[in-house]
């Protein structure tokens, strides 16, 4: 499978247009004779037309230099990521390959053949110096028919220009003149949506991000919900897309964005209509249950390695380094496979379908309406006094156990606070950064002392193993009393950050 950014811009030639010569285009000193290739593509989507309502196109196509099955996805202007696989015997059934960055889009929907074109093409190959080809220039004739919905067929013919070795300056160029023969921009960059025509709604007119800003800034809390609920469910799709690649850090980044999803519909509950995102809610915590495992394990190691490895060679006995290797390393391939094995089921797929159904029709309350910035401090002022609580309930902790159990209950309710402060930011750009940021403090504080118990326990663990095989358990037990300390200095971090915060009213934080 290989994967490259495709930088091209197509145009319609008017009926009588001719390709101009580019030679006079600056950087250009060869443009070479045509080479025909006659081209067939069937492109594939699922019955509502996931993909390319998303901009996506996927393709089996035969002819060209090129053949094979290609996934576009849209990456910024005129820019689409290519993805390729050879050909393979199979034509009706999608490589699952190439299925992966699209999951999250198509679930377990069926994806057909919606489309075929035929295209004529004589390619021009546009040469700089030294014999470097810097783009190419393509003539198309195309022949297309529809495969899904009602019968049609059309032909059209359009330009079109690639980057090969060229600059987006020399893509300019080249449009321009093309223009200038008698070509226009064309009125969409893909023969599928084009193909496709009313199946698909055009792309709507998306706000700069200053009017974005203002929109928020003035609008409802339905409004803002919304916004936040979309951008994160954007992200979810994301780092799926990044966690079945094996990119790094994806695990990680999709718990956030299924925490950041649950904590806001528990923030803006007085927003949605009784029970309408509750088993949302409890879905997401699945998921991120799903996800813990491998996170877990991969945390745990790092921070033990690097213990470790602060410690003088003379104190490490024993194999120490190994043991606590090979056993989370393989605790974090079985999180990993059990993390997919998520992501490939029903109850998955059904999430996703849920959010849609969240941010297509929401059940809103009337109290939604109110204007953004009179509803939050007191959506806030919930968050915090949930946080206050959690606080007084660590002094009323009886015991050990108790008592870091009632701080990981605080860390999670400074978390909520901070993810609500931080999706108030466009309404409350002066206080809800400094709420922020002083809530992500109290939950750092305590995330380091959960973490140190979280050590400690393994360490427990390691150290009684080690004994029971006739091994030297003295590492293990210096590795816990380090862990201890650690958790007394978090804990005592997390009193002087709370004390910042509490001695504050939340109006201060939520007014300029």
């Amino acid at each position: 499978m290989s994967r490259h950014d495709e930088i091209e811009r197509k145009l319609d030639p008017g009926s009588s247009a001719v390709l101009p010569s580019l030679t006079d285009v600056d950087g250009v000193t060869v443009m070479g004779q045509p080479v025909e290739m006659l081209l067939s593509a069937v492109y594939f989507d699922s019955p509502d037309l996931d993909l390319a309502r998303h901009g996506i196109t996927l393709r089996r196509r035969t002819g060209g230099d090129d053949a094979g099955w290609h996934l576009k996805l849209p990456a910024g202007e005129d820019t689409r990521t290519e993805v390729r696989l050879p050909l393979g015997r199979a034509t009706r059934t999608v490589p699952a390959q190439l299925l992966a960055p699209v999951r999250a889009l198509v679930r377990d929907r069926p994806l057909t053949p919606v489309a075929r074109l035929d295209t004529r093409r004589l390619q021009h190959d546009i040469i700089g110096a030294d014999a470097v080809v810097l783009a190419q220039v393509c003539v198309d004739e195309v022949r297309a028919e529809r495969l899904s919905g009602p019968a049609h067929t059309t032909d059209w013919r359009e330009w079109e220009v690639e980057l090969v070795h060229g600059t987006r300056e020399l893509l300019d160029a080249i449009a321009d003149r093309l223009v200038a023969a008698g070509a226009s921009p064309a009125a969409t960059t893909s023969k599928l949506r084009r193909t496709l025509g009313d199946l698909v709604p055009p792309p709507s007119a998306q706000p700069s991000p200053e009017q974005r800003a203002q929109q928020l800034a003035q609008g409802t809390g339905a409004q803002l919900l919304l916004a936040h609920l979309a951008e994160h469910i954007g992200e979810l799709h994301r780092q799926d897309a990044r966690l079945r690649g094996d990119q790094p850090g994806a695990i990680h980044k999709l718990r956030i964005a299924a925490r950041r999803l649950r904590s806001a519909l528990k923030t803006y509950r007085p927003l949605l209509a009784a029970d309408s995102a509750e088993a949302v809610g409890e879905e997401l915590r699945w998921l991120g249950q799903c996800l813990s495992r491998a996170r877990d394990a991969q945390v745990l190691r790092e921070r033990l390695q690097d213990l470790v490895a602060s410690e003088p060679e003379e104190l490490v006995l024993g194999p120490v380094r190994q043991r606590i290797d090979d056993e989370l390393s393989t605790e974090y391939q079985a999180g990993r496979e059990q993390a997919l094995e998520a992501l490939d089921s029903s109850r998955y797929f059904r999430l996703l379908d849920a959010l849609d159904e969240l941010l297509e029709s929401p059940r809103l309350t009337v109290e939604s309406q109110t204007a953004a910035a009179d509803l939050l401090p007191r959506l806030l002022d919930r968050d915090m006094r949930r946080l206050r609580r959690a606080v007084r309930d660590v002094a009323r902790a009886g015991n050990p156990h108790a008592h870091d159990l009632a701080l990981h209950d605080a860390r999670k309710k400074a978390k909520r606070l901070r993810y609500a402060a931080e999706s108030a930011i466009p309404v409350l750009p002066d206080g809800a950064p400094k709420l922020a940021a002083a809530a992500k403090k109290i939950q750092e504080t305590l995330g380091e002392h959960q973490d140190a118990v979280v050590a400690r326990s393994k360490l427990r663990e390691y150290g009684a193993a080690t004994h029971l095989s006739g091994e030297n358990g003295f590492t293990f037990g210096r590795l816990h009393a380090l862990e201890q300390a650690r958790a007394d200095e978090a804990e005592a971090a997390f009193e002087s950050a709370w004390d910042a915060i509490s001695t504050k009213k939340l109006r201060r934080w939520t007014r300029s």
